[in-house]
């Protein structure tokens, strides 16, 4: 019966092993190419973390990672102006959300899946159209994403899931969109992060769509402070705003 169990244990390392650690010399090489940034490179570490999860099926890293890379790619493409980006949205968001349900699926209580799931899918929309995502039926699953994320740590990548709350009730079209709990979110968000020239302008586009004086001075103090933002994509979304007030 040892005698068994012990072949049984020199085949599974056998199997297991080899692709564990070529997951793991592939893991360090996305990583470094991720860490420095630029489109070529994050879709290069979006690649790698791909390759790494088929080389090992059970690692939550490799998957979760992927699911970011491939965010991060579309995000980056879209505030660059990237020739073509709603191609790149349509295509690489897609695969960020495979690879964040893929997260969720083997680790459900971690954080990292449900986030750059739901954040991908917003990647998607850039791509189709919100109105062609919720006809895929995506809206439920994006809001349980954001959700969870929030529940489990919603200060995660600097309070990712407050503002990823925030700007999904407010994107949505009406009579899914929920303008007050926008707010609330994006509030709750500038409070604790109000040097994030995206949650500024997030939130000012809100509170002027809600109008009323004090939302309207809000606001403007806000568009302010993001105008003359170091991110030009924020900083010209602010301009455009104060110049339609």
């Amino acid at each position: 019966m040892r005698r068994i169990l012990f072949e049984g244990l020199i085949v599974l390392f056998a199997v297991v092993l080899p692709g564990y650690l070529a997951a793991q010399d592939i893991m360090a090489q996305a990583d470094a190419l991720y860490d420095q940034g630029g489109l070529d490179n994050l879709l290069k570490s979006a690649e790698l973390y791909a390759q790494a999860s088929e080389a090992d099926p059970a690692s939550y890293d490799a998957a979760w990672k992927a699911s970011r890379s491939y965010r991060e790619y579309c995000n980056q493409a879209k505030e660059s102006n990237a020739e073509g980006w709603e191609g790149i949205c349509k295509q690489y968001g897609k695969m960020g959300m495979m690879y964040g349900e893929k997260a969720v699926a083997l680790n459900p209580d971690r954080v990292e899946g449900h986030f750059w799931y739901g954040c991908s899918v917003g990647n998607y929309s850039d791509g189709v159209s919100v109105l062609t995502a919720l006809r895929e039926g995506l809206k439920d699953k994006t809001q349980m994403s954001f959700e969870k994320s929030y529940e489990i740590d919603k200060s995660y990548t600097t309070g990712g899931p407050i503002k990823a709350l925030g700007r999904f009730w407010y994107v949505l079209p009406w009579p899914l969109s929920d303008k007050e709990k926008a707010i609330s979110y994006l509030k709750e968000y500038n409070q604790a992060y109000p040097d994030d020239a995206e949650g500024q302008v997030f939130l000012a586009e809100a509170l002027i769509d809600a109008g009323g004086d004090e939302n309207m001075t809000q606001a403007k103090a806000l568009l302010d402070q993001a105008a003359v933002c170091d991110e030009r994509y924020f900083s010209d979304w602010a301009k455009r705003l104060m110049a339609d007030l």
